[in-house]
């Protein structure tokens, strides 16, 4: 069935099923009029709303007044999306063809979340079935025998066929968890640093695997130069840097390396683990010219906090770095099996993470229990606040029990499956994701605002077309009314309780 709506084709048999209500709406309401703007208000709450559209509010004016100030201009947004890790691949190749497009179209289709933001893993990850590198010669120094063959059954099937549905295509940032083992001082898997013979021969594993992607049609925009540089507990795939060892390398191995071989316009992140450590870290790769020659930003994870955002770090590296990239490259609900079927739950302060039984006892005021949704609201809306120009979920898909993971490092995706019955659930993180990627598009620009009611958090940009989007998160019970002002247009809005609002408003 097909439906369209002011010139865009919706295909309603390809969207997830709590989004056809929504869509359905269009076609009986028309978006909310003036003579200078015209309005849409999407919203997400406990009560039950998954997108729904909003065409009732209130007729008189609001106490509460959200202002925007395009002439305030901030960051521009590259974009929002998940990540292509093996299993989520893997779990996608157990379904029907009908479900893994349905999954695939919700992510990546105009009338889905339409992600312009992703990111893969070279070598395994803990989200793996396995651990594998795409060499295992020690003595192949020049990499002759490289092979990317591991990620032809999952990954880049996936990556293909979202990129046959993305209308507009999306970036994709590509991060090692570990080198091969023979290439690290302590032969391992896990932990170790590299070996000094063998940072040539890592460099140019980085343009092979690349090079080897382009032949497949896949193009990488960038790549870190280590996921978590600073370990994570020796659990899984993992490989140790100091902030200087890892600006160094860059600075004498991979910059000259990419220039090599053609590749300096893909970018290089550095970092590419938790805020709290990012002052320390862009101190050293912004140490001067030639240390921050190779280098175009800096990819940071959200885990040393369920609810910090660290504002103070971001503006710090942002000051620092100027005019470079801060992009969120990983987040999750870690270390909690996903709960099944009930959007309540997401909506509930239940969820705990690894802090809330493994930090000390000084950082344990980090890692209170909170609510999913919230999570990711208030740091997709932190982040953006503070100069993040993009944000990157971590697996698209896992299954009941939270994987497959072979550490069985559990973790909760936007979207559950159970392969055996054939079954999907888009949970109430999946909403949230699309209230940003929908509607927040590459190219966006924050622009300032200023809002009477602090207990309301606010975020707005201006996109490339010139519609202008406000996002904004209630997390009272109670629903609130404010006035929304744009130069001469004022309309007064309502946001129920518990939820999680997108505003859209495009001048006539």
């Amino acid at each position: 069935m097909n439906l369209k709506i002011n010139g865009i084709q919706f295909s309603l048999s390809k969207l997830p099923n709590l989004i056809w209500a929504s869509v359905i709406m269009l076609s009986f309401v028309s978006c909310q009029e003036s003579n200078k703007m015209k309005i849409e208000v999407y919203e997400t709450s406990s009560a039950g709303n998954h997108l729904a559209i909003i065409t009732e509010f209130p007729q008189k004016n609001s106490e509460n007044n959200i202002s925007l100030h395009p002439e305030e201009t901030f960051q521009e947004i590259l974009g929002f999306g998940g990540s292509f890790t093996e299993a989520s691949g893997y779990l996608l190749n157990q379904l029907s063809q009908e479900n893994r497009t349905k999954i695939l179209e919700a992510y990546f289709s105009e009338n889905g979340a339409n992600y312009s933001l992703t990111r893969t893993h070279i070598n395994s990850c803990d989200f793996s079935l396995s651990q594998y590198a795409y060499s295992d010669d020690p003595d192949d120094f020049q990499l002759e025998k490289f092979s990317i063959e591991p990620d032809r059954d999952d990954i880049i099937p996936m990556i293909l066929e979202a990129k046959a549905i993305s209308p507009q295509g999306f970036k994709i940032i590509s991060s090692p968890w570990t080198a091969p083992p023979y290439m690290k001082d302590n032969n391992n898997w896990v932990g170790g640093k590299l070996l000094p013979e063998y940072y040539d021969s890592w460099a140019l594993y980085f343009a092979k695997y690349i090079q080897a992607y382009q032949t497949e049609g896949i193009d990488i925009w960038g790549i870190t130069l280590e996921n978590e540089p600073l370990g994570n507990s020796n659990n899984w795939e993992s490989m140790h840097y100091t902030a200087q060892e890892m600006t160094d390398f860059v600075k004498k191995y991979l910059g000259p390396k990419m220039e090599y071989e053609g590749l300096e316009n893909v970018k290089i992140l550095g970092y590419d683990q938790n805020r709290d450590e990012l002052k320390k870290w862009v101190d050293v790769m912004y140490a001067d010219k030639a240390s921050s020659k190779y280098i175009d930003g800096t990819a940071i994870h959200w885990y040393a906090s369920t609810f910090e955002v660290f504002p103070e770090a971001l503006q710090y590296a942002h000051q620092k770095a100027h005019d470079d990239y801060l992009i969120q490259t990983e987040a999750c609900i870690d270390a909690q099996v996903p709960v099944w079927h009930d959007d309540a739950w997401y909506w509930k302060k239940e969820a705990t993470d690894w802090g809330w039984t493994w930090a000390s006892e000084d950082k344990k005021y980090l890692h209170p229990k909170y609510v999913p949704v919230y999570r990711y609201a208030i740091d997709i809306i932190g982040c953006l606040n503070n100069w993040v120009n993009g944000w990157i979920d971590w697996n698209m898909v896992l299954d009941k029990q939270g994987g497959p993971n072979w550490f069985e490092n559990w973790c909760i995706a936007p979207v559950i499956v159970d392969p055996e019955k054939n079954e999907v659930y888009f949970t109430p993180l999946y909403y949230t994701m699309v209230h940003f990627s929908k509607f927040i598009r590459p190219g966006a620009k924050r622009i300032g605002w200023k809002s009477t009611d602090a207990t309301l958090l606010v975020t707005a940009v201006q996109n490339p077309d010139g519609s202008f989007v406000v996002v904004l998160l209630n997390q009272e019970k109670e629903a609130k009314n404010f006035n929304l002002q744009l130069e001469n247009f004022t309309k007064t809005i309502a946001i129920d309780g518990e939820a999680l609002q997108t505003i859209v408003l495009n001048p006539n």
